[in-house]
């Protein structure tokens, strides 16, 4: 059996298959506007195209078109953090089904690199730049080129490029008035972090998240009792827990500022033989994978990063209009909430 041959068809290999001009080959092949062309025309190069498996040179379209249907994703941990994984699938996923392939690069935050990322982008002729960060806050961008498009997801810069955050408020809101609504009056919140409550640059999202909570509380005349932790992880969430029902042991609803808070929470509360959620209720924010697997599953608000990335793309593309768009964090009920246990 011959061995297929691995030299690329080009268009000249078309037009002769075809009995047609070059010119009149590439008109079609690239749904040039106006060409006068006869629809036997544009079937018969079409089909001699399918049968050689022409496929266009993206260098040379490039080239030409001066676009390379490229978009450059630049992140800062992109391989450390288990929250890539749905924000890359929603950028892939969008991007392939507008004809884009994806470049991707990481920093890893260390300083100069986002600056060396961006200009290895622009050097691939890039048609935008996406920036995904895992923690939303506030960063400082290199210069770019004029009309090079520009979109940050789950984060914001110093020059107030357009961007896509979640919507902290409101999913703080949600998760408060399910406390309310299920009638609890007695709850604490374990997860106060006063270094990024006033700082953009270490959170520009948490702080709304928190105003959305006191905001439902204060509407329904509830006053929770708070406590400070040092880190947002499962030991801080243990002694974080430990200290607020020392304090307060008639609670009977909990508030975790994150899954990894609760889970410290779940282990607190476990070895004092407290049920969950017979004697304290137990919500949370972020829906990691490990929510769904505590025994009772962990009621949470979900942190959208795919549908950030799916928009960033659109928004990038010029499908959506250049903006601060807010993305809606579902809370995703499971069994760790139910009412107070009748004094």
């Amino acid at each position: 059996m011959a061995e297929r041959s691995t030299r690329r068809v080009t268009l000249a290999d078309v037009a002769e298959a075809a009995g047609m001009s070059k010119s009149a080959v590439s008109m079609i092949l690239n749904d040039r506007p106006g060409t006068r062309l006869s629809e036997d025309a544009v079937k018969r190069v079409r089909a001699a195209a399918e049968e050689l498996g022409y496929r266009p040179d993206p260098a040379a379209q490039s080239l030409r078109l001066g676009r390379s249907k490229s978009i450059g994703f630049i992140s800062d941990k992109v391989t450390l953090t288990r929250f890539a994984s749905p924000m890359i699938l929603g950028i892939l996923d969008e991007a392939k089904a507008r004809g884009r392939t994806v470049l991707i690069a990481e920093t890893r935050g260390e300083p100069g690199e986002l600056e060396h990322a961006v200009d290895a982008m622009l050097d691939r002729r890039v048609d935008g730049l996406l920036i995904g960060l895992m923690v939303a806050r506030l960063i400082d961008v290199p210069s770019i080129p004029r009309g090079m498009p520009l979109v940050v997801v789950n984060g914001t810069t110093a020059l107030d490029h357009p961007s896509i955050l979640p919507d902290e408020w409101h999913a703080g809101h949600t998760v408060a008035e399910h406390l309310v609504a299920a009638g609890h009056r007695r709850i604490g919140i374990v997860g106060d972090l006063p270094r990024v409550m006033d700082d953009l640059r270490e959170s520009a999202t948490i702080p709304s998240r928190f105003e959305g909570m006191m905001a439902a509380f204060d509407a329904a005349g509830v006053a929770p009792e708070r406590v400070e932790v040092d880190a947002w992880d499962p030991t801080a969430g243990y002694d974080g827990a430990n200290r607020i029902l020392d304090a307060h042991p008639d609670l009977t609803a909990v508030i975790a500022a994150n899954d990894g808070v609760a889970f410290g929470v779940y282990q607190a509360l476990g070895e004092r033989g407290i049920r969950i959620p017979a004697d304290v209720s137990v919500i949370s924010f972020d829906d990691e994978e490990l929510a769904g697997f505590h025994r009772p599953g962990l009621t949470t608000a979900r942190l959208p990063y795919e549908e950030m990335g799916q928009r960033g793309i659109r928004m990038l593309l010029g499908e959506n209009e250049p903006a601060h768009e807010r993305v809606a964090m579902p809370l995703i009920v499971r069994d760790s909430v139910a009412g107070p246990r009748p004094v």
